[in-house]
């Protein structure tokens, strides 16, 4: 047995050393820093599947710039998926800054999946943000203004990370959306687009005044105009269009009346023909009527031949009078 008991205390022997030398190394740089971790309890943060070196580095950070952080808090923000070394480093630019961010904070903020870090830094140096972003689409914001001609303007907004309200607050895109409307509703609202270019200063007090960066993670410090252009007449370009519509309009109703009038004509014409097939109709009742009158012994012979001298008779003063109507209309020509 004892070749068998030899071999099981050399692995126990082996793993014990393998253990060792990969403890003793971050054991003795937390002991020598001031921020002590126990060794046991670095094997522990192995077995609990954290990183004992971002544990421990991130609480040598800590002890070195005077703050207390136990291992246990950056174990549990490092089990819920936080940066750990960010936090830290977001913990020490604050207090370095005088500004009063908690723990709590700081890991709430980076469970949120914010930038803790850069927060920070933002807070102590405000950064600028393009209205609108030309990474995002037009490089200006277009407006119209009473007088129908269209201005582009392009602002620089100033702004500072909120802290408080960092958690739940809007983002940068929130602030740009807010400030170009700002600048289209400030825009279409002077009477001319004389008195922007004059005075641009006004965009960014009626801006300033709408107090926009409510709700948002970020304080608005300033709004700068950067450029203010001069575009199209968009007045001018409406009114055309309209003028046009207006014509297209008339003409369609004028081809209307003229089509109704057309189909009023083809009716008269129809009615015309109707009348003369009714004429015709009727003359050809005539000779009925003349056979019916011999029979009854109402119309006489002499009769029937009195009427034809006096047919026969007006046609003949029809035919003299269409000669003399002729005649004339050639020696007039």
């Amino acid at each position: 047995m004892w070749p068998v008991v030899l071999v099981i205390c050399g692995i126990f022997a082996l793993i014990f050393i393998v253990i060792f030398f990969n403890y003793v190394n971050l054991w003795l740089q937390a002991w020598l820093s001031g921020a002590y971790v126990g060794f046991v309890n670095l094997v522990m943060m192995r077995l609990r599947k954290v990183q004992p070196s971002i544990i421990v580095r991130a609480r040598i950070m800590a002890i070195k710039a005077g703050l207390n952080l136990r291992t246990n808090e950056l174990e549990g923000h490092y089990l819920a998926g936080g940066n750990v070394t960010r936090v830290v480093q977001a913990l020490i630019a604050a207090s370095k800054a005088n500004i009063n961010l908690s723990f709590k904070q700081a890991t709430a903020i980076d469970l949120a999946g914010r930038d803790v870090l850069d927060a920070v830094q933002t807070s102590v140096h405000p950064k600028v943000i393009d209205c609108p972003d030309p990474s995002k689409g037009p490089a200006t914001v277009a407006a119209v203004a009473m007088d129908g001609i269209q201005l582009k303007a392009k602002a620089r907004v100033t702004v500072r990370t909120n802290i408080d309200t960092l958690v739940g607050g809007a983002t940068e895109e929130t602030i740009v959306a807010r400030v170009g409307e700002g600048i289209v509703t400030t825009i279409g609202s002077a009477e001319s687009h004389k008195s922007v270019l004059e005075n641009p200063d006004t965009i960014s007090k009626r801006v300033l005044e709408r107090g926009l960066d409510a709700g948002t993670a970020f304080e608005i410090l300033s709004i700068d105009i950067a450029d203010v252009d001069v575009g199209d007449n968009i007045g001018a370009q409406l009114q055309t269009k309209q003028a046009d519509a207006d014509k297209q309009i008339a003409q369609a109703r004028a081809e209307e009346r003229r089509a109704m009038a057309r189909a009023r004509e083809q009716e008269m014409r129809a009615q015309v023909v109707e009348m003369r097939a009714r004429v015709v109709q009727a003359e050809a009742e005539i000779p009925k009527a003349i056979s019916e009158a011999f029979r009854s012994g109402n119309l006489g012979i002499m009769d029937y031949y009195r009427m034809k001298n006096v047919m026969a008779d007006t046609d003949m003063r029809d035919s003299i009078a269409k000669m003399d109507q002729s005649q004339g209309d050639k020696g007039e020509s």
